[in-house]
């Protein structure tokens, strides 16, 4: 990695550094690091799963420092900017790398829970014990042999995708077990400043609401007069706690219905189009060609 460098899916699948063991466009599955040079600044711009499977590294996150030791998981969500990169001789890493996208793609109603972790409680080292690691080591052996089948296999992408799913699932059931041992502390945080909790708790509450809207297409004034506070500070406590705005977080899971509706259901563009409270076909396929580059059907049939 050179340093300022702004790391995507691309630049990991060309840095001869890394070995990869999948890429498509939402996803690098790494192998291995053989090489880690020094990094001064990097953004990453996509979620990181990233296991150390040996050896240690520290680092900064955006600010925060942040160890890593064999055996431990970082969750690491979009748009963070890794300073101070320090590793010890040995260290080695597995971790696969995921557009938000995708992500989304593959948690839908759990997303929930990746957001508390992240924005929330902002945790994100796991610390896995022995039988946790000896399941992940069986799944990755089962990935290794499904992506040694190569592309031309029928259905290569959705097996390597399905499988991907598995883990990330299993690793936010993880995360669920960690929040719920943590709402035992929740009395404490407000001794660390009411003004602290109150922009954390009306973020949370945000989400909550963000994610339980069958119709999530609405201003960021309507979401805020529901938390009962102005559409500015909503926007200010949205970027405080994530580093994106009120209106980003409802495009993102707007774009992500249209996907999931388009791609994976049977309902018509009209029937789509209606279950997501647009105006009418026309506005919606205007919608769709402005976030897509391409018509509804286009998108579909892609």
């Amino acid at each position: 990695m050179k340093q300022h460098e702004e790391v995507t899916i691309q630049t990991l699948a060309n840095n001869e550094d890394i070995q990869i063991g999948y890429s498509d466009e939402d996803i690098v599955v790494v192998d291995s690091i053989q090489k880690f040079t020094e990094v001064n600044t990097a953004h990453v711009a996509m979620n990181a799963v990233v296991i150390c499977t040996n050896g240690k590294v520290q680092a900064q996150m955006n600010g925060i420092m942040m160890e890593l030791h064999k055996n431990q998981v970082a969750i690491i969500p979009q748009n963070i900017t890794v300073t101070d990169v320090m590793v010890s001789p040995d260290f080695d890493l597995k971790g696969m790398f995921l557009t938000n996208r995708i992500l989304q793609s593959f948690l839908r109603e759990k997303m929930s829970i990746w957001n508390d972790m992240m924005y929330i409680h902002h945790h994100h080292i796991v610390t896995m014990d022995e039988d946790e690691i000896l399941f992940y080591t069986h799944f990755y052996d089962m990935l290794t042999l499904a992506i040694a089948k190569g592309k031309d296999y029928p259905l290569h992408t959705d097996v390597i995708q399905s499988l991907l799913r598995s883990a990330i699932l299993g690793l936010c059931g993880r995360m669920k077990k960690m929040l719920s041992a943590d709402t035992n502390l929740a009395g404490s945080d407000a001794l660390h400043g009411k003004e602290k909790l109150t922009s954390k708790a009306h973020f949370q509450h945000f989400l909550d609401l963000l994610h339980s809207n069958d119709v999530k297409r609405h201003t960021v004034e309507a979401y805020a007069s529901e938390l009962c506070i102005s559409p500015q500070y909503l926007t200010v406590v949205c970027k405080k706690n994530s580093g994106k705005t009120a209106n980003e977080w409802i495009t993102e899971q707007v774009l992500e219905d249209i996907r999931y509706y388009l791609r994976q259901t049977d309902l018509s563009i009209k029937q789509v189009c209606d279950k997501l409270a647009f105006p009418n076909p026309s506005f919606f396929g205007k919608y769709v060609k402005d976030h897509f580059g391409m018509t509804p059907l286009e998108f579909r049939n892609r």
